[in-house]
């Protein structure tokens, strides 16, 4: 692996750990939201669109991640 396939799966790797932590902080936030009666609702549909729109995003990027599977 050459230093630019290195530094490609480090930067993903580090991008993964991030989006894992916003999509952990959303959830606690969403709970707590969900917990007690608000009159955001707008607030939290989008929080909760977004948590969907961060666990795409960690999906492609764990799929980029996987060696590719010898057929």
């Amino acid at each position: 692996m050459d230093d630019s396939a290195f530094d490609d799966v480090t930067n993903l790797q580090t991008r993964l750990a991030v989006l894992r932590a916003e999509h952990r902080d959303l959830d606690e936030a969403i709970a707590r939201l969900s917990a007690t009666p608000t009159e955001d609702e707008l607030l939290l549909r989008r929080l909760k669109k977004r948590k969907l729109a961060l666990k795409d995003r960690i999906a492609i990027i764990e799929r980029m991640l996987e060696p590719d599977e010898l057929a």
